[in-house]
C-alpha cells in the first residue's frame, strides 16, 4: 500500500523574494549594482550623459511647443489612439516626420522601444529568419525574442556573415535587423552592404535610427538618406524622439503598407495609450527647429571628432565617432563606476556603461557630443575626464 504523501510544506510570505536579495548579492560583487539617483531641475554639472544631441530639450520654442499643446489637448491621451482617436497633433508629426526622414509614412508610439517591439512582432512570424547584429540595442534584441520568429545572431558589422546566413536558410522570409549607429562606441552600420545582402537573397532591412536621426545626413535626415536608401520599398527605419528631437517617443517610417499593417496588428500600438500631447507638440517644434536649422546635424558631429581626438592625445582609450556618441574605455566595472562618479563630484556628467550594457564585456564612460558645447565645455571635459582617470 502507497502511503499518500504528505503535504508540501508552504513557504513563510517573508521569504517568497529572498532570491532576490541574493541575486542582488551576486551583482554587487559583479560591480553591476545599478542606483536611480535624483536630479534638480537646474543641475549646475556639465550634462555628456544625456542624448540631447542638438541641444533642444531646453530650447524655449520647444517647451513652450509642449505647455501648449498640454493647455490645448490634455495632460495625457486617455486611451489607445484606436479606441479615443488620434489627435490632429500626432498626424502632423507624422506627416512631417515622414517627410523629412524621405519615406511614405511614418506611425508614432509612446517609446523607442515600443516602436521597435511593435516592428519586429508585426513584420515577422515563425515562417521568418531573423538576422540581427550582435551589438544591436537591447529593445531590437527583446523583439526579436517576442517575434516567434527564428533568430541568428550575426558577428558585429558583418555583412558578409550576414549574406551567408540568409543563403542557408530555409524560411521563405527574412529579415535583417541592425542599429544604424550603436549606442556604445558610436560606429556606424555599413547600411549599403547589409541593404545588398538583403536584396541579394530576398529580405526585408529594418534599422534603429535612434542616434542618426538628427545627426546624420543633410541636416539631419538620418542614415537611411545618408546611405542613399531612404524611401526604399524594402527598406524600414525605426527611431527615437527622445535624442535629437528633445521629447519623448518613438517612431517607425517606411513604405505606406508598412504602416497601414503595424495599425492593425502591432500590439505595443493598440494595446498602448498614444503618446502624450506635450511630447507630441515638443517633437513637431524640435523637428521644424532642425529643418530651420539644419547646420545643428554637422556641428554635432563635429564636436564628436574633437572630443575623440583630444581624449586620445590626453591618452585615453576613445573610440573613434561616426554620429555623435563618444566612449572611452575603462579598466573594469567597477573602476567605471567610480571614474564616473569623480566626473560628477568634479563637475561633469558622463554616461557608465557596464556588461551586460557592452556586448563585448568591456566596461566604458559613454559621451553625448551636444551641439550646443561650447569650446569651454569641451576643454572641461576633456580635462576632467584625464584628471580622474583610475588606474588600470
Amino acid at each position: 500500500m502507497i502511503e499518500p504523501s504528505a503535504p508540501a510544506r508552504p513557504y513563510a510570505p517573508a521569504t517568497v523574494f529572498d532570491w532576490l536579495d541574493e541575486a542582488a548579492e551576486l551583482r554587487a560583487k559583479a560591480g553591476l549594482t545599478r542606483t536611480l539617483r535624483s536630479r534638480p531641475a537646474e543641475d549646475p554639472v556639465l550634462d555628456l550623459a544625456s542624448n540631447d544631441y542638438l541641444g533642444l530639450t531646453h530650447h524655449p520654442v520647444v517647451t513652450e511647443a509642449a505647455a501648449e499643446a498640454a493647455r490645448r489637448w490634455g495632460g495625457g491621451s486617455t486611451g489607445s489612439r484606436l479606441v479615443t482617436g488620434t489627435t490632429a497633433l500626432h498626424t502632423e508629426l507624422e506627416v512631417e516626420l515622414a517627410d523629412f526622414y524621405g519615406v511614405e509614412a511614418a506611425l508614432v508610439f509612446s517609446s523607442g522601444y515600443a516602436a521597435n517591439l511593435a516592428a519586429l512582432t508585426a513584420l515577422t512570424d515563425p515562417d521568418t529568419l531573423i538576422v540581427s547584429d550582435a551589438y544591436n540595442h537591447a529593445s531590437l534584441i527583446d523583439g526579436c525574442r517576442l517575434s516567434r520568429a527564428a533568430v541568428h545572431r550575426s558577428p558585429h558589422g558583418d555583412p558578409a556573415a550576414v549574406a551567408a546566413a540568409l543563403a542557408e536558410r530555409s524560411q521563405p522570409r527574412a529579415l535583417v535587423v541592425s542599429d544604424t549607429v550603436f549606442s556604445v562606441d558610436g560606429n556606424a552600420a555599413r547600411l549599403p552592404e547589409l541593404s545588398a545582402a538583403a536584396r541579394a537573397h530576398g529580405a526585408a532591412l529594418l534599422v534603429d535610427d535612434a542616434h542618426g536621426l538628427g545627426v546624420l545626413g543633410p541636416g539631419g535626415r538620418g542614415a537611411l538618406l545618408a546611405a542613399g536608401l531612404a524611401g526604399e520599398p524594402d527598406t524600414v527605419a525605426t527611431a527615437t524622439l527622445s535624442k535629437s528631437l528633445g521629447s519623448q517617443g518613438g517612431v517607425v517610417l517606411g513604405p505606406a503598407r508598412v504602416i497601414r499593417h503595424l495599425v492593425e496588428t502591432a500590439r505595443t500600438f493598440i494595446f498602448d495609450t498614444g503618446l502624450a500631447p506635450a511630447a507630441v507638440g515638443a517633437a513637431l517644434a524640435a523637428l521644424r527647429l532642425l529643418r530651420a536649422e539644419p547646420s545643428r546635424a554637422e556641428r554635432a558631429r563635429e564636436v564628436a571628432h574633437t572630443l575623440a581626438a583630444r581624449l586620445t592625445a590626453a591618452g585615453l582609450t576613445a573610440s573613434t565617432p561616426d554620429a555623435a556618441v563618444v566612449s572611452v574605455r575603462a579598466p573594469g566595472p567597477e573602476q567605471a563606476l567610480a571614474w564616473a562618479a569623480d566626473c560628477r563630484r568634479a563637475g561633469l556628467a558622463v554616461g557608465c556603461f557596464r556588461p551586460p550594457s557592452v556586448p563585448d564585456g568591456y566596461s566604458r564612460l559613454r559621451l553625448t557630443a551636444r551641439a550646443d558645447l561650447t569650446e569651454e565645455q569641451i576643454t572641461l571635459a576633456v580635462s576632467t575626464l584625464a584628471r580622474t582617470r583610475p588606474e588600470s
